[in-house]
């Protein structure tokens, strides 16, 4: 957790208000995709696609974990991508290949040739060829001028969302309609993700690698998103964040792309998956020390010294924007910080800025672990009927305010109540001493022996009672399936 906003809205944010400028630069007009001979309309011409992806870059890197500091993973991941971009339509084009410290699967690209890939991804992916498969994908939603085509639509879209909160004289306004125009940003038609896919694999085959790599990676992918909802105990794909959130892809569709480049694969094809599985040893995997740590029922930032202890029925999942944590029940829990900004009374601050639209009561000072904090509640409905909201600001004292918001359903709120209270005052500073003692975790590729099992392997993985299923989706194993004596695994240590 750190206090910035999600990966795809800021991506969105960040394109959208490049977009404007180069569209208020000149007018828009048709031109020929490189990648399919095709007419498309766009407002950028591919200079300006190549100045907005520079520009934005390291805005990028600002907001999303930085790269990953590792030279010779990045160069490994950069010469991966110039052998299918040496496939590709735009051979010409100068690409810039980066692995972003995110523990989240993703990638994306920009326009102008940037693309982007988390270690997480790395992490899930089980070789060369499925990585090579993913890279080839955002490579092609370049050639294609996809992001080109999309700002387009953003731009429209995000001037509609000025004149209409001019108009009635509401930020809220501009701001849905903002989010809206996100949406369509972030979102690839399902046209242009088929085409991506079809070019992917073009790419993929072209440079010699087995073209079923894409598939088993979407179905890896696949499994992580079920095993997240169960263990957030969700009916959907709980993280916002993911790949399959911001590449709505299905397996009918990368099959049917698969078969339609069928004709041009040689038999096999490169997978490589030993060399792969070689080079993600000791890589970090989950959560880095920037972000801080789930360990448990307990949240922990070495950097910024801090920690809490959430209640037995909550799960933690840590995100860039915020720690959540989540009950059966439905009851939630939020925790960010915020720039204190000269504010110390924190009853006035839950008051006049962070509450300030909410008909709070019960407003409470209290003083926890040193630091002064205030309290206060109020109802709020939804489609699930009554939710009692209760908000916590800490000052803590190193310019920042720390914030826990409770939502419970209103008919549990007094049994979930003490709980809850109990979260908020386990929140302390930790000493330099106790801060070093935190280490994140790290990938161990190691050779399973005769004997070896599911159970015994797993044990190492810090997802307590899902960490069985945990390791089989790390290492593509099915229900029931044990490692084969002398394959590589991946397990986790510390």
């Amino acid at each position: 957790m750190k206090p910035t906003i999600g990966i795809r809205r800021r991506i969105a944010s960040l394109l959208l208000a490049a977009s404007v400028a180069v569209g208020a630069a000149g007018v828009g007009g048709c031109s020929t995709n490189p990648a399919t001979g095709q007419q498309i309309f766009t407002l950028m011409s591919p200079e300006e696609e190549r100045q907005v992806g520079a520009e934005q870059h390291p805005k990028i890197l600002a907001e999303f974990g930085g790269v990953y500091d590792d030279n010779a993973i990045q160069a490994y991941v950069a010469g991966i991508g110039a052998r299918l971009v040496a496939n590709s339509e735009q051979s010409q084009l100068p690409f810039t290949f980066t692995v972003l410290d995110s523990p989240v699967v993703n990638a994306f690209a920009l326009p102008g040739g940037y693309v982007y890939v988390t270690r997480g991804l790395l992490a899930l992916a089980d070789s060369e060829a499925e990585l090579a498969g993913v890279i080839g994908h955002e490579i092609a939603h370049v050639t294609a001028r996809h992001g080109a085509q999309q700002q387009g639509r953003a731009v429209w879209v995000g001037l509609g969302a000025a004149i209409l909160g001019a108009a009635i004289g509401d930020r809220g306004a501009a701001d849905l309609l903002n989010l809206g125009g996100g949406l369509i940003l972030r979102g690839y038609s399902r046209e242009q993700e088929f085409e991506a896919d079809s070019l992917g694999l073009r790419y993929l085959v072209r440079a010699g690698y087995q073209p079923d790599a894409m598939a088993s990676f979407l179905a890896r992918l696949r499994d992580k998103s079920r095993l997240d909802a169960e263990i957030l105990g969700t009916g959907s794909d709980p993280d916002e964040y993911s790949l399959m959130a911001t590449h709505p892809r299905t397996i009918d569709r990368v099959q049917e792309a698969r078969a339609a480049s069928i004709g041009l694969a040689a038999q096999g094809g490169i997978v490589d998956r030993e060399p792969y599985l070689r080079r993600l040893d000791g890589m970090l995997y989950g959560d880095s020390p920037e972000q801080g740590y789930v360990r448990g029922r307990r949240f922990v930032h070495p950097k910024l010294r801090f920690e809490f202890t959430v209640p037995a029925d909550f799960v933690l999942l840590n995100g860039p924007t915020a720690v959540r944590a989540r009950a059966p029940n439905g009851a939630e829990i939020r925790f960010d910080a915020a720039r204190q900004e000269g504010e110390h009374d924190m009853l006035r601050y839950i008051t006049r800025r962070w509450g300030a639209r909410l008909p709070l009561t019960n407003l409470t000072r209290f003083d926890s672990n040193g630091m002064q904090g205030a309290t206060g509640v109020t109802r709020v409905s939804s489609n699930r009927g009554p939710v009692d909201i209760r908000l916590v600001a800490l000052d803590g004292g190193d310019g920042r305010i720390y914030r826990f918001l409770f939502a419970t359903p209103a008919d549990d709120t007094p049994r979930q109540a003490e709980a809850l209270r109990q979260t908020a005052l386990s929140f302390r500073r930790i000493s330099e001493a106790e801060a070093a003692r935190e280490r994140p975790y790290r990938l161990q590729v190691r050779t399973a022996r005769p004997g070896d099992s599911v159970a015994g392997l797993a044990r190492s993985l810090p997802e307590g009672p899902f960490a069985e299923a945990r390791f089989r989706v790390l290492n593509g194993l099915a229900p029931g399936e044990q490692p084969q004596p002398g394959s590589l695994v991946k397990t986790v240590v510390d």
